[in-house]
């Protein structure tokens, strides 16, 4: 008789070109918005109050770009992740459409690559997620790399495929939204820098520091159906490696978006991920901080009022970010250092 219970894939389970549409579509409410708010502290003015978004023209505050990628990253972990070692990296992500509390939202991936570990134990499983609204539209669209334990040790390693994922989202392709910036005020922003502010180079210490608390952590995991075992289960992980839950990779990513408020208010939209890594495990009780770098600038085509900065963002345990933790002279990288990203966000521009 067919088990009835879902175990998660398994490294040898997947397959190139392999469908996984998955299950439970989530509705997004204002409470959602508000538990986010709570776990992070988001301050951005458009996606905390629905004058401010209503002065550009939209119907309300769009739901945070971050918690929409949750929402959907959460609803791909039973078929893609549930028997991960690690989330490793993403790339070509983008943000293609606002989401409102009262839409629902579905996923689906496709598996485009497959490389067994040189241990044996395990192997890297690549995937393209994509997230739609109730209309069938898409509102993210994004591939991710996850570490995944192998069911029997002994199973045949497949033909290694590993994508050739951009390094870059081209910015012609960014999504920006359809408003009117002549209702924008910097006071209720909390920010008078604009686009034309930013340099190639700058570097921005966010300075303040939040401590992740177990409590926190359980209620994300929950909030966004993330099940996986490294992050749910303190039973198994803590005859584990580490011998505890690791904290969940975009509970890192949302905090240093909150953090990064402080010098980057006016960043209010988050268009696309060219690539980021997690790059050492995060605890409950580490204090997280973040530091930003200006990488490029872009204009949009037909939009003189807005303009792109592309920009890398490092978070760091329990070290303050105002000496810019990165990496050594001998190129390996700043062991503090937690998250490495790599995003296009868009800020209004002068005039």
């Amino acid at each position: 008789m067919a088990t009835k219970i879902n175990a998660g894939n398994f490294f040898e389970d997947f397959r190139v070109g392999q469908d996984l549409p998955h299950a439970t579509p989530r509705t997004v409410t204002t409470g959602d918005v508000a538990l986010y708010t709570a776990l992070f502290g988001g301050r951005y003015a458009l996606q905390s109050a629905d004058t401010v978004a209503q002065a550009l023209g939209l119907p309300r505050s769009p739901v945070d770009d971050w918690l929409v990628f949750h929402i959907v990253f959460g609803k791909t972990v039973p078929d893609v992740s549930l028997n991960a070692v690690a989330n490793l990296g993403y790339a070509q992500g983008r943000f293609l459409k606002p989401v409102y509390p009262g839409d629902t939202l579905s996923a689906r991936s496709t598996v485009i690559g497959l490389k067994e570990n040189s241990n044996g134990k395990t192997g890297t499983v690549y995937v393209n997620s994509v997230g739609m609204n109730q209309h069938g539209e898409t509102v993210l669209d994004y591939c991710r790399w996850v570490m995944i334990r192998k069911r029997d040790e002994n199973a045949p390693a497949p033909e290694p495929v590993v994508p050739d994922l951009a390094n870059r989202v081209d910015p012609a392709s960014l999504q920006a939204p359809a408003i009117s910036l002549a209702g924008l005020d910097d006071t209720l922003t909390g920010s008078r820098w604009r686009f034309e502010d930013y340099a190639v180079g700058e570097r921005i210490d966010h300075v303040d520091g939040v401590t992740i608390e177990e409590a926190e952590h359980m209620m994300a995991t929950r909030l966004y159906q993330n099940t996986a075992k490294v992050h749910f289960n303190q039973h198994t992980e803590g005859q584990g490696r580490f011998g505890r839950r690791l904290i969940y990779g975009g509970h890192i990513i949302s905090l240093s978006r909150s953090l990064g408020f402080n010098g980057l208010g006016s960043a209010m939209w988050v268009a696309a991920i060219n690539g980021g890594a997690h790059t050492a495990p995060t605890f409950a009780g580490d204090t997280i901080y973040a530091w930003s770098e200006v990488l490029e600038t872009a204009e949009l085509p037909g939009r003189a009022d807005l303009g792109a900065l592309r920009l890398r963002t490092v978070a760091t345990k329990n070290r303050p970010s105002g000496d810019f933790a990165d990496k050594g002279a001998d190129g390996k990288r700043d062991p503090d250092v937690v998250l490495d990203l790599d995003t296009w966000v868009l800020v209004p521009r002068r005039g």
